[in-house]
């Protein structure tokens, strides 16, 4: 046991605290993955010969998009009682709250105002948005692992964490690392894709390739992972693996359409 018990986390969240002023490892994070983002974007949008202008109001509607689709996508999903009988809890976004699978609905949502507005077609920001979308969701995950939270279950296994800020005694699966490692290499294979093919791909290959990849680990890695409420103990499957599923099952049909759409115009 006390080999398993080498990997101890004890980092604090804040990098540094004056007076009320304490930054911390999650907030920088989270805006380093929309800073990368938006000069992964500007690269992108060079390459196609478009106006930064452009990008600059994309980069407001995904912040919208992203904080409020995953802010109500905890609320509702995940604790839905507390947060309807305590409506102005959801605004309290600096308690902590977020889930991925709200902000996967609520983006697309607000990407389709974008493209009316700019009158490009849907499935164009979605094949490329998805590309720095991965990118944030590795930087987020390395954020849940700066504040200790969103971790697994006991392990055996010899890089098993034990999360000393929560009181864990026990080494746990370090689900944060295995998110944003999978992220991250979702994230490489979209966007060697593209710059393979200038741009030049599939119409519905990026988007769909994300959600296939992104939310079959997402369903795997829960069996590993500590259940977020309570409700979740008497389910087959959790929260998260159900909501995965849809996510999963979309990906699948966007390929299919895609690619069969590609053959008839090559023939």
């Amino acid at each position: 046991m006390e080999l398993l018990a080498i990997i101890t986390w004890d980092v604090n969240p804040e990098i540094f605290r004056i007076g009320n002023f304490a930054p911390r490892w999650y907030g920088v994070l989270f805006a380093s993955g929309f800073l990368f983002g938006y000069l992964i974007f500007k690269r992108i949008f060079r390459n196609e010969g478009l106006k930064v202008e452009m990008l600059d109001k994309l980069t407001i509607y995904m912040a919208i998009g992203v904080i409020v689709g995953a802010r109500l996508g905890h609320c509702l999903f995940y604790e839905p009682s507390y947060y309807l009988s305590n409506p102005l809890e959801i605004l309290k976004i600096w308690r902590g709250g977020l889930a991925s699978h709200g902000a996967a609905i609520v983006v697309p949502l607000v990407l389709w105002l974008w493209s009316r507005k700019e009158k490009k077609p849907f499935i164009w920001i979605l094949d490329r948005i998805v590309i720095v979308v991965a990118l944030g969701g590795a930087m987020i995950r390395l954020g849940n692992l700066m504040n200790s939270e969103i971790y697994g279950v006991e392990t055996t296994l010899p890089w098993g964490f034990v999360f000393l800020r929560n009181g864990e005694t026990v080494p746990k699966h370090p689900t944060q690392i295995y998110e944003a490692l999978a992220y991250f290499i979702t994230f490489i294979i979209l966007y060697r894709i593209y710059w393979r093919k200038k741009g030049e791909f599939i119409n519905g290959l990026l988007f769909s390739l994300f959600l296939i990849l992104v939310f079959v680990f997402r369903f795997f890695v829960e069996f590993v992972k500590e259940d977020q409420v309570d409700f979740e103990a008497t389910m087959t499957l959790n929260m998260g693996q159900w909501l995965s599923v849809p996510f999963i099952l979309l990906g699948v049909v966007v390929l299919v359409i895609s690619l069969r759409r590609h053959r008839m115009q090559a023939t």
